[in-house]
């Protein structure tokens, strides 16, 4: 009989830390684009859907730059769905992340299970973690949702047992979506329905990888004979399944760069991929038809590669590759998902033995027939329609909770959404200005030693504050939502006219800042984020007089640091470095020895010509935990600095050529 319990899981954890404060108005800083030299030869299909709606901006949401690498034991919530076959783990207040997937008859873990807690600068928004399966949903690249809860409660299964249903309301396109997973009676797979609501009037880009780590001592096979093979130099190309340039890139310890395979899986061919060990042991994915990608991620043994899974995880762990499914053939692209519609699809995740060597489609035909023996096809697509009534099923226990974003957008809607019930009982304090300006027509001002919030954009929101009172909080958000709409000259506009009689004016002389910076006003754009950290500073400076204390709280605490970094960067790149060194100097200096910022000291110190000074930052040693996917920062600045090889710990370098 299947069970659900809670658990508390102790793992050494780095803590998440407070958000960036900062609206991110500058374009996404997103790796992966596609050369224009190779859209000419992709399928028409996949050309129109590699150019529909691609993510430009991360708005609503702010980036998650707060964490650290200090690492210490914590307890982790989690969720234990098992029969007496498989146990599966699951982390609500990380994603619904599967952790762990024990097949309990052979006592064999079937996952790459990450035996700490360390978020890292993969996820669209920042903080991510390796390891386990996550749902990826929203856009090109690791979810939004990769550190943040979702709703977890039990729901009744096809079987008459119960499933756990993790839910959530993805913010970056504005869609609800659920993952029902449960365990039928003796079954060997855990069963996961999916479904991505679009309750709009208009058609909305969606976009889903389910993404499995797995050891990376496997051979990896999946039905195809071609790949496009997709690399950090940004090239797309057509390769042959398994071996080109003379190796077998089915094995991930073949391969030096890191590299995504999108497998090219015939039309009609059963939809699966799997993982297998020397000895034939592993694990298989399979689902229904409509998730039709697959894909196999590798980091490669070049130092680079290398480097970042040490930074994933603990030295000495084991590495790990990724084997992935999604609904289009490649990460590039976004799906249509049509006005008030759904998508809907079923997967399944169990162990697998067949052995993988040998000759390519001899061993596809030996992983294909034992996986048709332990879980025919047929029985997939039969599970599917006997999960679908259950998907409208109202949850029973509540397990967890995630955000009150679906309960802002089902109030001002009134949408139904059988099955995925966004309460109000779950608005928090994010939520309530705008519960405020829904409700009253009117948004609050934030208090006196308060930052402003973040700013919800989309168009029914921009509306609203486009008629409520013309305070500087709302033409703050207002000129954030005009921003995210491309309607930039507006946007400006609400900034200066908010400036005019703004208390503070610190957080919109930052976005003018940007707005100078975007169009190519760089002096401008330095002496506005000058302006902007003297005001922040003086502000700083009357609440520690009226409050007869320091400000050490971890928001401003955050707002300093992101601000004081964007204008060393900005008064750096006009070559004014007595002013950045001037910001830099009243950093408080808990933030100056933060990893990133012992990296933009090295930088100041390199601008002033102070290469030895430059130097020894590095000999000293720092290690930025915010550094980002495929960011080359690190390697540039040494090359500047000297001719020696960049040392191990700093070597980062993602592309062929090194970086």
């Amino acid at each position: 009989m299947t069970t659900i319990r809670r658990e508390v899981l102790t793992l050494p954890a780095a803590p998440l830390g407070p958000d960036n404060p900062l609206p991110p108005l500058r374009p996404l800083d997103e790796a992966h684009h596609i050369d224009e030299r190779d859209r000419a030869g992709l399928p028409r299909d996949m050309a129109r859907q590699v150019d529909y709606e691609p993510l430009r901006s991360l708005l609503p949401l702010r980036v998650r730059d707060g964490y650290d690498r200090e690492r210490e034991p914590r307890e982790v919530d989690a969720l234990v769905i098992e029969n007496d076959r498989l146990r599966a783990t699951v982390l609500p207040g990380l994603g619904g992340r599967v952790a762990s997937l024990h097949h309990k008859p052979t006592d064999r873990e079937l996952l790459y299970v990450n035996p700490v807690l360390q978020p890292a600068n993969f996820a669209l928004n920042g903080a991510w973690f390796s390891g386990g399966i996550e749902w990826n949903i929203g856009a090109t690249g690791h979810t939004t949702l990769a550190c943040s809860p979702v709703h977890a409660a039990r729901v009744p299964a096809p079987d008459g047992g119960e499933m756990l249903r993790l839910w959530e309301w993805e913010r970056l396109r504005d869609l609800p979506f659920q993952v029902d997973l449960w365990l039928p009676e003796g079954s060997d797979f855990l069963h996961v329905g999916v479904r991505i609501r679009n309750p709009h009037e208009r058609p909305v880009p969606t976009y889903w990888w389910s993404n499995i780590a797995v050891p990376e001592d496997r051979r990896v096979l999946a039905p195809a004979d071609e790949a496009w093979l997709f690399g950090y130099e940004r090239r797309l190309r057509r390769v042959p399944v398994p071996s080109y340039d003379g190796t077998d890139r089915t094995y991930p310890l073949n391969s030096t760069h890191p590299a995504d395979y999108f497998y090219e899986v015939p039309d009609g061919r059963r939809r699966w991929i799997a993982a297998l060990d020397e000895h034939g042991h592993g694990l298989a994915q399979t689902s229904t038809d409509l998730l039709r990608g697959r894909k196999l991620f590798v980091w490669g043994t070049g130092s680079g590669g290398r480097r970042w899974q040490e930074w994933l995880t603990e030295p000495g762990t084991g590495g790990y590759c990724e084997i992935q499914a999604g609904l289009a053939r490649t990460q590039l692209e976004h799906v249509r998902l049509e006005a008030e519609s759904d998508v809907s699809w079923l997967e399944a995740y169990g162990p697998l033995d067949a052995a993988p060597r040998g000759e390519w489609h001899a061993a596809l035909r030996r992983a294909e027939d034992r996986l048709e023996a332990v879980l025919p096809r047929d029985d997939v697509d039969a599970a599917y329609e006997a999960w679908l009534p259950y998907a409208d099923a109202e949850p029973g226990q509540s397990l967890a909770t995630g955000s009150g974003w679906g309960a802002l957008e089902v109030l001002r809607t009134g949408w139904k959404l059988p099955g995925t019930p966004f309460a109000e009982d779950t608005l928090g304090d994010e939520q309530r200005p705008w519960l405020h300006l829904l409700r009253a027509g009117s948004l609050p001002e934030p208090g006196r030693h308060e930052p402003p919030g973040s700013t919800l954009v989309a168009r029914p929101w921009r509306d609203m504050l486009e008629t409520t009172a013309a305070t500087p909080i709302a033409e703050y958000h207002l000129g954030v939502a005009q921003w995210h709409g491309d309607d930039r000259a507006q946007a400006v506009r609400s900034w200066e006219r908010g400036l005019k009689t703004a208390p503070a004016g610190w957080p919109l002389l930052r976005c003018l800042a940007v707005a100078d910076r975007e169009d190519g006003h760089h002096e401008r754009a330095a002496d506005r984020y000058t302006e902007a950290f003297d005001d922040l500073c003086e502000r700083l400076r009357e609440q520690r007089e009226e409050t007869d204390v320091r400000v050490e709280d971890a928001q401003w605490t955050a707002v300093a640091a992101a601000l004081g970094r964007e204008a060393i960067e900005a008064l750096l790149a006009v070559g004014r470095t007595a002013d950045a060194r001037a910001v830099w100097q009243r950093l408080r200096p808990a933030t100056r020895a933060r990893g990133r910022f012992r990296l933009t000291e090295a930088e100041l110190l390199a601008a002033e010509g102070r290469r030895e000074a430059a130097r020894a930052v590095f000999d000293e040693g720092f290690e930025v935990a915010d550094l980002r996917e495929g960011a080359e920062s690190i390697g540039r600045l040494w090359a500047r600095l000297g001719d020696e090889p960049l040392p191990a710990r700093h070597d980062f370098r993602m592309r062929p050529d090194g970086g």
